[in-house]
């Protein structure tokens, strides 16, 4: 085995080298002085079974096209096969066709992953699950759903409210709440643009409880921080949030430190900015252990599945 890392995210790469006990690959990554993405591997990988660690998070292009040439020169070193390990899959809100004339760009994404030579890959938490069949090789798609449960059941206490900020996240939100035994309320919420949106009914009881906001990513923090300001007027008594990618783009953390959110729990999925980590609502749980122990079973051929059960 084999575990290559990109420039998107190298601390959760060295993590998960640690988890899995083997060294980095070694490899050069960067640019030439007109920006092309230049590309060598620094080791012998022939006949190796290859894993590509590498979030399509901001620089979304640079770190995408990074992807595709590292796995293209991996398979021109005739490497026996290439997985590509991509915590964050960029371009997955582009699932569909929401309206005449616009691309499905997930779809193209997926399109030059498979040509540029992955016989396999791993994301986690994708945006939306149809989202695997635009592949035609293997493709598991596991979740941060342990990591972020066991640190709700270390932290709070019952009587918990689960919330869906929007009806696209309900069956996540239920599946957490039937785990932790806790209830569930649906904000209707009514999105005029892209990265604009209005929170408007909520659905539930929440007056006077905790409750936990729950998405799979948070962007400009729109929608969560009104979707919090919407469960204050309702008389919440603490809201938090979880989300497995904090992208926290545009003014994302300037609404979350005026929001009533008291504390933000986010995985390490995207690396976070210089503004991010210095605030103080922000925490971060690591994915390396549930990412190695899925590279692990793959290279071992056994089951990815069984891990969330």
């Amino acid at each position: 085995m084999k575990l290559f890392g990109g420039t998107s995210n190298p601390s959760l790469t060295l993590e998960v080298c640690d988890y899995l006990g083997v060294e980095p690959g070694k490899i050069m990554a960067g640019t030439f002085s007109d920006g092309e993405t230049q590309v060598e591997i620094r080791e012998n990988i022939r006949g190796k079974d290859v894993f590509v660690l590498q979030s399509t998070s901001t620089p979304v292009n640079d770190n995408l096209m990074q992807l595709l040439i590292i796995m293209d020169a991996l398979r021109r070193a005739s490497a026996k096969r290439v997985t590509a390990v991509i915590p964050y899959y960029g371009y997955g809100r582009q699932d569909r066709k929401v309206k005449p004339r616009v691309p499905i760009s997930a779809k193209l994404v997926a399109d030059l992953i498979t040509v540029s030579g992955a016989s396999r890959v791993v994301s986690m938490d994708l945006h939306a699950g149809q989202i695997q069949g635009y592949f035609n090789i293997p493709v598991d798609n596991i979740f941060a759903a342990p990591i972020l449960l066991k640190y709700i059941q270390d932290h709070f206490q019952d009587h918990l409210v689960i919330v869906s900020p929007d009806a696209g996240g309900v069956e996540r939100a239920r599946a957490f709440a039937k785990r932790l035994d806790a209830s569930l309320a649906i904000i209707d919420k009514r999105r005029e643009a892209p990265n604009i949106a209005q929170a408007m009914n909520i659905i539930g009881e929440v007056e006077g409880r905790t409750v936990i906001i729950l998405d799979d990513m948070v962007d400009t923090a729109g929608t969560l921080t009104q979707a919090a300001v919407a469960l204050k007027s309702r008389g919440c008594s603490e809201i938090y949030a979880c989300c497995t990618h904090p992208v926290l783009s545009g003014p994302a953390i300037e609404r979350i430190e005026a929001s009533p959110i008291n504390k933000l729990v986010v995985t390490n999925t995207i690396p976070l900015k210089p503004d991010a980590e210095a605030s103080g609502k922000i925490i971060v749980l690591s994915v390396a252990e549930i990412l190695g122990e899925t590279i692990k079973r793959i290279y071992n051929s056994h089951s990815v599945s069984t891990l969330f059960v």
